[in-house]
C-alpha cells in the first residue's frame, strides 16, 4: 500500500512538472499568436508598404496627408543602445561575479549578494527618474552635450539594470565548476588570477554566455527607463550623445493613443512581432554557438 502511494505521488509530481514545462511553451506561442493576430490585417492593407516599414526612418503615423511608418531609425536606436549597454555591463558584471565567487570572504560575499538582489529589485521607472535627474546632468557637465537624455544616458541605465542578472548567473556558473579544477591549477603553481583566466572562465563558458544573453534580453526589452532617459527622438544616432528612440519605448508611448484596429494600432503590434523575431534570432544563434562549443 505504501509503495503504491509513493508511485502515485511520483506520477503526480512528474505530471505537474511536465505540465509546467509545456505550459511555458504554450504561453510563449499564445503571446506570439495574439500579437501576430493583431498585426495580420496589415497583410491585406494596400496603403502599407513593407519596404518603407523596414528601410525608412520617417515615422509620421498621425499625418493627415501622408502617413509614414518607417522603423529603421528605431531599430538602429534599439540595437545601438543595447550593444553599448552590453559593452558596459558585461565586463563589470563578469568581473563582479569573479570577485564574489573567487576572491571574497564568505561574509563579504553574502553582503554583496544581498546588494545585487536589491539592485535588481529597483523598478525601471525609478531608474528612469535617476536618468532624468542624475546621470543626464552628469553627462551634460562632463561631455558638454546639448542634452543629457541621449543614447549614452540610456545605455548607462540599461547596463546598471542588466548587471544584477549577469552577476547572479555568472557567479552561479563559476561556482558550478568543480573544486578539483581549482585545486589542480593551484597544485601546478598557477596564481589565483591565472586559475580564473585559464581554467574557470573556459570551464564556465556556457554559463557565462547564458548570463550575457539574459542580460542582453533584459536590456533589449526594457521600456520605461529608455522612454524617460533617451530623448525619444527618431533619428539614426551618429554619436553616443545623440537622442534616440527604441522600439519598446515607441510602443509604450503610442499604443494608448492609437485608435483600436487602425493602421497605426496594427503597425505597433507589428513592431512587437519584429521585437519577438529579433530576440528569437539572437537566442537561436546563441544556442547554436553553445552547442558548437560543447561538441568541440
Amino acid at each position: 500500500m505504501r509503495r503504491r502511494w509513493h508511485k502515485l505521488n511520483e506520477a503526480l509530481i512528474e505530471a505537474i512538472i511536465r505540465i509546467c514545462g509545456f505550459s511555458a511553451v504554450v504561453f510563449v506561442l499564445g503571446i506570439f499568436f495574439f500579437v501576430c493576430r493583431e498585426a495580420a490585417p496589415l497583410l491585406s492593407e494596400p496603403a502599407f508598404h513593407w519596404q518603407e516599414f523596414l528601410f525608412s526612418i520617417e515615422w509620421q503615423p498621425t499625418s493627415l496627408q501622408h502617413k509614414r511608418y518607417g522603423v529603421l531609425a528605431m531599430i538602429a536606436g534599439t540595437l545601438s543602445i543595447t550593444l553599448l549597454s552590453m559593452l558596459i555591463a558585461v565586463p563589470l558584471g563578469v568581473g563582479a561575479a569573479i570577485y564574489i565567487s573567487e576572491f571574497c570572504s564568505p561574509r563579504l560575499r553574502e553582503i554583496f549578494k544581498v546588494l545585487v538582489e536589491l539592485l535588481a529589485a529597483i523598478p525601471s521607472v525609478v531608474w528612469g527618474f535617476a536618468g532624468l535627474t542624475i546621470t543626464s546632468r552628469l553627462i551634460v557637465q562632463y561631455t558638454n552635450a546639448d542634452v543629457g537624455v541621449n543614447l549614452l544616458n540610456g545605455a548607462i541605465l540599461l547596463a546598471l539594470m542588466s548587471i544584477p542578472v549577469i552577476v547572479s548567473l555568472a557567479e552561479d556558473a563559476l561556482k558550478a565548476v568543480p573544486d578539483s579544477y581549482r585545486e589542480a591549477a593551484l597544485a601546478m603553481g598557477a596564481t589565483r588570477w591565472q586559475t580564473v583566466w585559464a581554467v574557470l572562465l573556459p570551464a564556465a563558458r556556457n554559463g557565462l554566455i547564458g548570463a550575457v544573453l539574459l542580460g542582453f534580453g533584459r536590456s533589449i526589452g526594457e521600456t520605461m527607463a529608455v522612454l524617460m532617459a533617451t530623448g525619444h527622438a527618431i533619428n539614426i544616432p551618429g554619436s553616443i550623445l545623440d537622442p534616440v528612440r527604441t522600439l519598446t519605448a515607441n510602443i509604450a508611448a503610442e499604443l494608448g493613443e492609437a485608435p483600436a484596429q487602425s493602421t497605426h494600432y496594427q503597425v505597433l503590434f507589428l513592431i512587437g512581432v519584429l521585437l519577438f523575431l529579433i530576440t528569437f534570432s539572437i537566442n537561436l544563434a546563441a544556442g547554436f554557438f553553445i552547442r558548437k562549443e560543447r561538441h568541440q
